[in-house]
């Protein structure tokens, strides 16, 4: 007995004196902030600063709506070491990404993103400097330029094929609950991706309970990186990894990138023929000037390229078609008004093909009003200060995290409000004589950012998600399960590394 309160003592003194030493850093910190003129945010607790405004599946509606009381941006502390500028409105977008896109350019780097170094390679994590500009380059100039991009449209086509026949022998089965649409064009992403990044099918069969090691592998990467990580909220608990998430990350990283070595061996020793030079081909064979560029790229840098992409490319896709399809079940006007342009345009004895997309205004409206109302990254990727410097008036500290809040930039009154119309309200026809779009130039829509770190493989992404929900839509008639209606679909988001929806799409598919 006298052991165990030996033991309960020992144990409360630690967490009293760590408590301690993170309250008397907080009050530091707060003098030390005292002499700026911050952005106005809500009042936080003691240690724990704002970090129950930003708690639960959607903190990005929360923080939404705390843009009435504080305005287009919002200051939060969150622990005692992260602070943060939330940019909530249209104009303080514009006013980011025209006049102070350098000066917020930097990235945060979370506790899991260090397993297995992975933030020693990547893209999207790189300081804002040479190598980051050189990684960008081999992106836009060797894969993802509209060259190319065309050149493999028939890799496209027939990962396409696939998914529309796994589909198929799903519908012919009947069954009144449906099938998780998303699910399949998630595999026919990651299939795509396999074929034009690594000459490789990776996923042959949808049903295999196993399915294949990679793709399993990545799975576990995205979702331990849309954990929050109380690491990150509370630097000193690194050590102890308190949820398992490093441990978790450095387990399906390491498969993934086991895997992803193996395919560079076998292409180096050439095991392998491949007819068009793909990604792994552009990186092996990469030969810099070593001044502001490597001469060649390690083995490591290599693979956490093809992982990002990985990365990058499946959930995106799939997540914004599984919401574009829910909007128009829950549309129904709005699904008979793009099936008939899509059977106007193509007929009903020809496959729906990429080609196609620039002569179907109405679904390139629906698509831009559902990125509109669902962007997949609801606040982008952080981006941090890599200086002190002054933001509509106010003094931002060097190395204060930005969120972009592009969900609720997408419901701005200011913006979204015209005629009457309701800025939640689905409504494609808002884009029908406008030349808002998302790449990037209109911030008022930026589901995929704007500016120097807008995501780079937006060109084949675009293709992708309107070639995917054209070929459902053309092939497919979509009907709800009996026991759902469109008022009654679920819309709830659940945050992970995309805002899915909380309640997958479940859908019967009927040949059309």
């Amino acid at each position: 007995m006298e052991l165990e309160f030996n033991f309960f003592m020992i144990c409360s003194t630690i967490i009293f004196l760590l408590a301690l030493i993170i309250l008397l850093i907080s009050q530091k910190k707060s003098s030390f902030f005292s002499n700026y003129n911050l952005p106005p945010g809500p009042n936080g607790l003691p240690i724990f600063g704002n970090i129950f405004d930003l708690a639960g599946s959607e903190p990005y509606k929360k923080i939404a709506n705390l843009k009435d009381k504080f305005g287009p941006i919002l200051w939060l502390k969150i622990g005692y070491s992260m602070d943060i500028m939330v940019i909530q409105t249209a104009k303080s977008s514009s006013e980011l990404f025209k006049n102070h896109d350098v000066t917020f350019c930097d990235r945060n780097i979370v506790d899991v993103n260090l397993a297995h170094n992975f933030y020693q390679g990547s893209m999207a994590l790189a300081p804002y400097g040479n190598y980051w500009r050189f990684l960008r380059r081999i992106w836009t100039v060797e894969i993802f330029v509209n060259k190319r991009i065309s050149e493999t449209t028939h890799v496209r086509r027939e990962c396409m094929d696939k998914m529309l026949g796994w589909i198929d022998k799903k519908a012919s089965l009947g069954g009144g609950e449906g099938i998780e649409v998303t699910r399949y064009v998630f595999l026919a992403s990651f299939n795509t991706l396999g074929k034009l990044f690594l000459s490789k099918d990776l996923v042959a069969d949808p049903e295999s309970e196993q399915g294949s090691e990679f793709f399993k592998a990545m799975m576990g990467i995205m979702e331990w990186a849309g954990v929050p990580n109380i690491s990150d909220i509370f630097p000193f608990l690194k050590i102890f990894d308190l949820q398992g998430l490093r441990k978790k990350m450095e387990r399906d990283m390491g498969k993934a990138k086991e895997i992803i070595k193996k395919f560079i061996e076998e292409r180096k020793k050439g095991d392998e023929n491949t007819s068009n030079k793909d990604l792994l081909d552009v990186l092996l064979n990469f030969n810099g000037s070593g001044k502001d560029e490597p001469a060649k790229l390690s083995e490591h840098e290599v693979t956490v390229t093809i992982l990002e992409m990985f990365l990058a490319g499946t959930e995106t896709t799939s997540s914004s078609v599984e919401w574009a399809l829910t909007e128009l079940l829950c549309h129904p006007h709005a699904m008979n008004k793009v099936k008939l342009e899509i059977s106007q345009v193509i007929g009903p004895n020809k496959k729906f093909e990429e080609c196609d997309i620039d002569s179907l205004p109405y679904m390139q409206a629906v698509l831009k009003e559902s990125l509109r109302l669902h962007p997949p990254l609801p606040f982008l990727i952080p981006r941090k200060a890599i200086q002190d410097t002054e933001f509509m008036g106010y003094d931002v500290p060097k190395g204060t995290q930005v969120l972009v809040n592009a969900w609720a930039i997408g419901r701005d009154p200011e913006c979204w409000d015209d005629d009457d119309d309701d800025p939640s309200e689905f409504k494609p026809e808002r884009f029908l004589d406008s030349n808002v779009d998302v790449k990037g130039q209109n911030y008022e829509l930026i589901p995929f950012g704007a500016g120097r770190r807008m995501c780079v493989g937006l060109p084949l992404g675009h293709r992708m998600i309107h070639f995917a929900l054209g070929s459902l839509l053309h092939e497919f008639d979509w009907e709800l399960p009996h026991n759902v209606s469109p008022k009654s679909i679920n819309m709830e988001e659940s945050m992970g590394i995309t805002a899915r929806k909380k309640q997958p799409l479940k859908v019967i598919p009927k040949r059309a």
